[in-house]
């Protein structure tokens, strides 16, 4: 019978080692390998065909024939080819190794038990089929100074380090690596119960509600929690965000105090999940005209909430096709036959038992292209009634004679303050989008630093991350997502300190968040797919992270609102506020004129009132007004326009249509901006010169990549010439040069644990032994 068929099946392969040691070279004798087939035999865990497998090749009465073990020794060489450990691995490690990085446990401890047992030198013995790899050689990308991780580290991790650091110890645990290749259902279990750990041991759901579950005097230390997070499972990350931001948010920024202290200790512990019930399947970022209606009946002082048409379906909610017991729904509210827009009411959905409450159905959204450890549902309400107390009233209410009352009268105004809930949402999908940026590169960057491909002959072939293209490829990502990751930093202070003073008018606040949420989701699925196609084929293999980075990280460009309406938010309220420039009487016309001669200094200062020599393009002022010029420019044209179209008597939603794309172009020149004041304001604030200069060159870098990218538009508006254009693309590759020897330890001050990173290829081995 020919036993080299069974040699492919994958659960054979991490006894591969096992068997060629004991088969090669008379390492054992066939009383050791009968005691090595009786052990195994008394394995429970062992399937039918693996242990048939193994008995054929462990038959001390048929030894393998020379062709069968040849075959045996190719099989061998094929599965653990690509493998370059650093040091001599067991039997155990080697197993390990060959299936994703983490073999199964039984396995793992039954081939230790048995090396131990019979004495094996089975690490020796394979030295002829690999042999470990020494790595004291000079690299030359280690050659020249390298950042302080410590240092750099400590810029990016900012306040609530003592947080960060709990985070980081849950996802360091074994227990908590990111899953893959589970089902639907086995991912969603998983994905709860570590959100019950998340509760219960670290207690990051009571920092949500500062005054209320927590003393902090904000939400600083949660939205430090989250943005940590995404370094491991994305899936607990979103269903962390659904429970406590979404939900649990809903409750704090829109519940009266009495609501508050009902529910969130509930919600803040798990007692009480539930779900954020906004988009419906004909209503998405339109939430204005949304259908549900929540209609109060006087006389049994209930509301009821009713799904009108298939249209007005909930959909995409998380939580609510399995784990929800209440939804906040948004619904028009109408009072004695008077529609007050868009609220916010609680519904149970489930009871103790997670059965459907009298009036509602529940479907489940199915398998999606990430994101599966959440289970997003949808919701259909007949005629369902809740209690009057049950509209969350911090800002409108119903009283008791039946009336509405609201402190804002203005409909326009307050329907934006009951959407205030999403701002907290649209900063932290940023910070996750950045930090998921973060987990990608490192493992690419990693990857690159020790992989070689091609070379002189006679010599060591070339690391990937000495060519230009990969040195391109990857660390203007990396410089980017720096500056990226200090914009976030200002964007989640400038919330909190709106959050900390009641702010009334946030608009400018949540145009950033739009703006720095769309441009940061982007940039997350541009980097990852650079860094799939930098690690090649090994980054297309799960155990490596990246596929799953890439599907999971997908939706986060259209949740929390579409990227490319949220930049038409971003540049209406920007056309908004320069208009006001021109109404208020003598001093605003003076603060209009003044900044229209900024403008026209600005048009040359930038690059007309500089060389293209090296100097002048990496001085950060230079960077900073040609990044501004450029957003005054496009808003000027882009109000210019519209008044032009107004004056003619088009409608305002005609000329909003025409000037689309022009907006659009302005809100990413805005975000840009702000994002280039962010990391020229880091490096200013930068704790000593060494960690300056390497900031600085990261600045230069985005700074000036970003400006390569835009400079059909800066030639077209006459602000380049061919000399200064050639002078940038350059420079570029100057720069990443410059930084490639400290590329690694610039992913290292992510602070990512090596065991939540876990990817293989991360650690210079594509079947990494220890993860």
């Amino acid at each position: 019978m020919d036993r080299t068929g069974a040699l492919a099946t994958p659960e054979l392969q991490p006894f591969l080692p096992m068997l060629y040691v004991a088969w090669a070279d008379d390492a054992l004798s066939p009383d050791d390998v009968r005691v090595l087939r009786e052990r195994l035999e008394a394995q429970p865990w062992l399937k039918p065909a693996l242990r048939i497998a193994l008995e054929q090749w462990l038959d001390p009465a048929r030894p393998p024939s020379a062709a069968e073990l040849a075959t045996l020794r190719r099989t061998l060489e094929r599965s653990v080819g690509t493998m370059r450990p650093t040091r001599r691995l067991s039997l155990a490690q080697l197993a390990s190794s060959m299936v994703d990085g983490h073999a199964c446990e039984a396995t793992a401890h039954a081939l230790a038990e048995i090396e131990s047992l019979l004495a094996l030198d089975a690490a020796h013995a394979l030295d002829d089929v690999i042999t470990p790899y020494e790595h004291d050689a000079p690299r030359p990308f280690a050659r020249g100074p390298r950042p302080d991780v410590a240092a750099m580290r400590a810029m990016l991790d900012g306040p609530h380090v003592a947080v960060r650091e709990t985070v980081r110890a849950f996802l360091a645990e074994p227990a908590h690596r990111s899953a893959y290749g589970l089902t639907k259902e086995e991912h969603r279990a998983k994905v709860l119960g570590w959100l019950e750990e998340l509760a219960k041991t670290v207690g990051i759901g009571a920092l949500a509600y500062p005054g209320v579950t927590t003393d902090a005097p904000d939400l600083g230390g949660y939205l430090a929690a989250f943005e940590t997070l995404a370094y491991g499972d994305l899936s607990l990350l979103i269903k962390n965000g659904v429970q406590w931001g979404l939900f649990g948010g809903s409750i704090f920024f829109l519940g009266d105090d009495a609501q508050r202290a009902k529910y969130l200790h509930e919600v803040a512990s798990l007692g009480l999940l539930g779900c954020f019930a906004m988009s419906e399947v004909g209503h998405g970022s339109n939430v204005a005209d949304l259908e549900t209606i929540a209609r109060y009946d006087a006389e049994s002082d209930e509301i009821v909430v009713h799904t009108p048409s298939e249209s007005a379906r909930k959909d995409w909610a998380g939580n609510a096709a399995r784990d929800a017991h209440v939804a906040t729904v948004f619904a028009q509210l109408e009072v004695a036959g008077e529609r007050h827009g868009v609220h916010a009411v609680l519904v149970p959905i489930r009871d103790a038992n997670g059965e459907e409450l009298p009036g509602v159905r529940t479907g489940d959204c199915g398998h999606k292209m990430g994101l599966n450890g959440v289970d997003n549902g949808r919701i259909w309400f007949d005629h369902v009634r809740v209690p009057r107390a049950n509209l969350l009233s911090r800002h409108a209410r119903i009283t008791d004679l039946g009336t509405y009352e609201s402190a804002i009268t203005s409909p326009g105004k307050r329907f934006f303050t009951m959407l205030g809930t999403l701002v907290g949402g649209r900063v932290s999908v940023a910070a996750g989008a950045v930090s998921a940026s973060k987990v990608g590169l490192a493992i690419a960057i990693r990857y690159a630093s020790e992989r070689r491909q091609f070379g002189p002959t006679k010599e060591p072939e070339t690391l990937l991350l000495e060519y230009p293209t990969h040195q391109r490829r990857l660390l203007i990502p990396l410089a980017t997502t720096y500056a990226l990751s200090f914009a976030i930093d200002e964007l989640r202070e400038a919330y909190l300190r709106a959050q900390r003073e009641g702010a009334k008018d946030t608009r400018e606040l949540e145009a950033h968040a739009a703006g720095l949420k769309a441009i940061a989701t982007w940039h997350a699925t541009r980097t990852l797919q650079a860094c799939r196609e930098a690690c090649g084929g090994q980054g297309y293999l799960s155990v490596n992270r990246l596929a799953d980075l890439k599907s999971d990280t997908d939706v986060f460009t259209t949740f929390e609102g579409d990227n490319t309406v949220l930049l038409q938010l971003v540049a209406r309220e920007l056309l908004g506020r320069y208009a006001k420039r021109f109404t208020g009487g003598p001093v605003a016309l003076v603060r209009a004129l003044a900044s229209a001669a900024v403008l026209t200094m600005r048009e040359k200062a930038p690059f007309r009132a500089h060389r293209a020599d090296e100097a002048s393009l990496r001085d950060p002022e230079m960077q900073r007004a040609a990044f501004a010029w450029r957003e005054e420019s496009l808003l000027r044209s882009a109000a210019a326009r519209a008044k032009k179209r107004s004056d003619a008597g088009m409608d305002a939603q005609d000329v909003l249509m025409e000037l689309q794309e022009h907006l659009v172009a302005l809100a990413e020149a805005h975000v840009e901006r702000r994002v280039m004041d962010a990391i020229a304001g880091a490096v200013d604030r930068a704790p000593d010169d060494d960690t300056r200069a390497w900031l600085a060159k990261l600045r230069d870098l985005h700074a000036l990549a970003t400006l390569e990218a835009r400079a059909a538009w800066f030639v077209e508006n006459g602000e380049l010439d061919g000399g200064q254009t050639r002078a940038i693309r350059k420079l570029v590759p100057k720069i990443a040069r410059e930084l490639r020897d400290a590329a690694v330890p610039l992913v290292d001050a992510f602070g990512i644990p090596d065991a939540c990173l876990a990817a293989p290829i991360a650690f210079h081995d594509p079947a990494h032994p220890r993860w």
